[in-house]
């Protein structure tokens, strides 16, 4: 069984106990902090890691905690991971700040510090006095303006008619670097399409859900919804659906996890910018590699976006139609 399937198969209070057990012996391993396992995205990313190791030759031990909410436990178990001395931390920070006291102690264990998926904020960072190897992770603006151009694609530049952002937890910056993304490329691209409420989902497909219930009860001719994550998407779907409305509105989500996947194979959810998550876990680690070697890595490593659909899947000509999973 490979590391990322014991890893998955473990609740993160186990894991917890586990590392505690056994620390300051795995000089050369590298440590893996994501944001939790029961989100399809981390665990395609988990499947990338492994990918990364086995490609580079190295070890490695991964660990995530219950929700993507959890901040005080991801910072207790970041702690627990610097009593295993890795020689470098790739971590996902649930927010911009919470995992700023474990990082500072990496960084005076000279253990390389690596921004998986574009968590952390530079400017916090550099106030902080935080030096971080690289981050790496899609362009999340970007990410959002895809999003906007293929609701215009869809709808028609001459367009009208009221438009739901599902934002993502208050205080991530990847979420509001994707709101931001899409507000500002639709505004461009068509005026006529105006956002009536834009509320934070916290990356909950229930919040979700009754977030799209609420705006649909005030706006009946909502035409499109854009969510900052898979997960809010389908439970925008979900609810779309409910009120007989399925096909009348376009609905947009981020990831390319392998749940919205399938809804859009079913004619359910309209589309997800697929942020290709297998690819940037296996770069990640290839990176980090360099590094320690004493390789030049750029400070931000991109990772390519895929606007994925049904036309798309069903064509199969895509490239980056391997790296979905």
């Amino acid at each position: 069984m490979s590391n990322f399937e014991t890893t998955l198969k473990l609740s993160a209070a186990a894991l917890a106990a586990m590392l505690t057990v056994s620390p300051a012996h795995a000089d050369g391993e590298y440590g893996i902090l994501m944001k939790t396992l029961a989100n399809p995205f981390w665990g395609a990313m988990g499947e990338g890691v492994e990918e990364g190791a086995k490609a580079a030759g190295v070890e490695y031990f991964l660990q995530a905690v219950e929700s993507d909410q959890a901040a005080e436990n991801q910072l207790n178990v970041c702690n627990t991971m610097l009593e295993r001395n890795p020689v470098a931390m790739i971590t996902a920070s649930i927010n911009s700040t919470n995992l700023l006291p474990c990082l500072k102690k990496a960084q005076k264990n000279n253990i390389k510090v690596v921004d998986l998926d574009g968590n952390l904020d530079p400017a916090i960072l550099k106030a902080e006095g935080i030096e971080i190897a690289f981050s790496i992770g899609s362009d999340n603006v970007k990410a959002g303006a895809q999003g906007a151009e293929y609701m215009v694609k869809v709808l028609g530049a001459n367009a009208s008619g009221p438009v739901l952002i599902v934002e993502g937890l208050s205080g991530n910056i990847t979420g509001e670097k994707r709101t931001r993304g899409f507000a500002e490329r639709l505004a461009e691209l068509a005026p006529g399409l105006k956002i009536v409420a834009s509320l934070p989902g916290d990356w909950d497909r229930g919040k979700a859900a009754n977030i799209t219930n609420d705006i649909l009860t005030r706006n009946p001719d909502l035409v499109g919804i854009f969510a900052a994550n898979d997960g809010m998407a389908l439970g925008a779907v979900e609810s779309v659906f409910a009120a007989g409305k399925g096909g009348d509105v376009v609905i947009i989500g981020v990831d390319g996890n392998s749940d919205a996947v399938k809804s859009i194979k079913q004619g359910r959810l309209t589309a997800s910018v697929a942020q290709l998550p297998y690819l940037v876990g296996k770069q990640a680690v290839e990176n980090v590699k360099a590094v320690i070697g004493g390789g030049s890595v750029e400070a931000n490593v991109i990772v390519p976006t895929l606007v994925l659909t049904k036309e798309v899947m069903d064509a199969g000509t895509e490239p980056l139609l391997e790296f979905v999973k």
